[in-house]
C-alpha cells in the first residue's frame, strides 16, 4: 500500500521512510503541505498519509481540512503527526479531519499499530464500495445477459436526447425482436432460450460503436441508443447487428440454433424531440418489420412532433 509521508525535518522525513518501506509500504515523499496536496490530488494516490503538522506553505491541518471538504472516494486515512501535545491541539487536528493524531516524539511500534489500524478501516471502506458497486450493477444491468436493464437504457437514451438537443446532433436508436423466441424455448427448452439470449447480446455489443448503448428490454426485445448516429447510418448499423445476429447459428449444449431478428430505426434528426415520440416511432418501425416478413429492417423519421414517416 502506498503512504505519503510529509514532513519538512529531513531526519524525521529519512526514518519514517526507512522505517515504513521495511514494512512493506510504497512509501512517497512529500518536504511540505502545498507538494502533499499535489500528490494526493493525482491519479492512483497514497490513501495512507502521515503529515506533519507544522510545515511551509501549507501546514498539515490545513491539508486535513483539504482532503476532508473533496469528500473524496477512496477514502485517505491521516496520521497527524506534531510535538504539540495539549488535549485542545489534539481534539483540533481531529475535528480538522486527521483520523489519529501522534505526538513527537513518537514511538515506531505505536506508528505502526496505528498505521495497521488505519489499514483495517481502508480495507472495510475497500469491502463497502464494492458491495455498493455490486448493488448497483444489479440495480441497472440485466442479470442474465449483463446488458443494460430497461430502466438505464431509457435513462442513457434521456441522456443522449438531452445532449442532441443542446448540441442540435442527430441520436438513433435500434429496437431488434428476436423472430419467433417462443419456438426456441418450446423446442430446445428454456435454458437454451437463455443461451441463446446471451450470445444474442454478446453479437449485438459486437457489431456496435464503443460509444453505442445497448440494453434488454425484456424477454426477447434489446434497444441500441446510437448518438451523432443519423438515419442512414444508423440503419446500416442495424444491418449489420442483423448480419451477425443471424447469419451464423447459435452452438450451445442444447443443439445448434438458428434465429433471427426484426430491427425497427428511429432518428432524431434536428436536436431536438420527445423521448416517448422516439419510442413510439421505433416501435411502430419494428412492428412494420415483423408484418413485411420478418428477419428485416425498416427505418422511419421522426420528426419534431413525432410525425412517423412511412417509408
Amino acid at each position: 500500500m502506498k503512504i505519503l509521508v510529509a514532513d519538512d525535518a529531513r531526519v524525521s522525513r529519512r526514518l519514517l521512510e526507512v522505517t515504513l518501506a521495511h514494512e512493506g509500504y510504497e512509501v512517497v515523499l512529500a518536504t511540505d503541505g502545498g507538494e502533499a496536496m499535489r500528490i494526493l490530488e493525482q491519479k492512483d494516490s497514497p490513501r495512507l498519509a502521515i503529515l506533519d503538522w507544522i510545515m511551509p506553505q501549507v501546514d498539515g491541518i490545513e491539508v486535513c481540512r483539504a482532503i476532508r471538504k473533496q469528500a473524496r472516494e477512496p477514502y485517505v486515512y491521516v496520521i497527524l503527526l506534531s510535538a504539540k501535545g495539549e488535549q485542545s491541539e489534539i481534539i483540533e487536528g481531529l475535528e480538522a479531519g486527521a483520523d489519529d493524531y501522534i505526538i513527537k516524539p513518537f514511538d515506531l511500534s505505536e506508528l505502526k499499530a496505528r498505521l495497521r489500524a488505519g489499514r483495517r478501516i481502508l480495507e472495510l471502506e475497500q469491502q463497502l464500495l464494492s458491495a455498493r458497486e455490486l448493488l448497483r450493477l444489479q440495480a441497472t444491468h440485466d442479470g442474465l445477459t449483463g446488458l443494460l436493464n430497461r430502466s438505464a437504457i431509457l435513462d442513457a437514451l434521456q441522456r443522449e436526447v438531452a445532449r442532441a438537443a443542446r448540441e442540435k446532433e442527430p441520436v438513433s436508436i435500434i429496437s431488434l425482436d428476436l423472430d419467433h423466441f417462443k419456438s426456441v424455448n418450446d423446442t430446445y427448452g428454456h435454458q437454451a432460450g437463455d443461451a441463446v439470449l446471451v450470445e444474442t447480446a454478446q453479437r449485438i455489443k459486437g457489431s456496435l460503436r464503443v460509444y453505442d448503448s445497448v440494453g434488454r428490454c425484456g424477454g426477447e426485445e434489446f434497444l441500441i441508443c446510437c448518438p451523432g448516429c443519423d438515419e442512414p447510418t444508423a440503419t446500416e448499423l442495424a444491418r449489420r447487428v442483423l448480419e451477425n445476429v443471424s447469419t451464423e447459428p447459435m452452438h450451445c449444449n442444447y443443439g445448434t440454433i438458428s434465429v433471427t431478428a426484426s430491427l425497427g430505426v428511429a432518428t432524431i434528426s434536428d436536436g431536438f424531440a420527445e423521448v416517448d415520440h422516439l419510442i413510439r416511432s421505433v416501435d411502430q418501425a419494428l412492428y412494420a418489420a415483423k408484418i413485411n416478413g420478418r428477419n428485416g429492417v425498416v427505418a422511419s423519421s421522426c420528426l419534431l412532433h413525432g410525425i412517423l414517416l412511412e417509408r
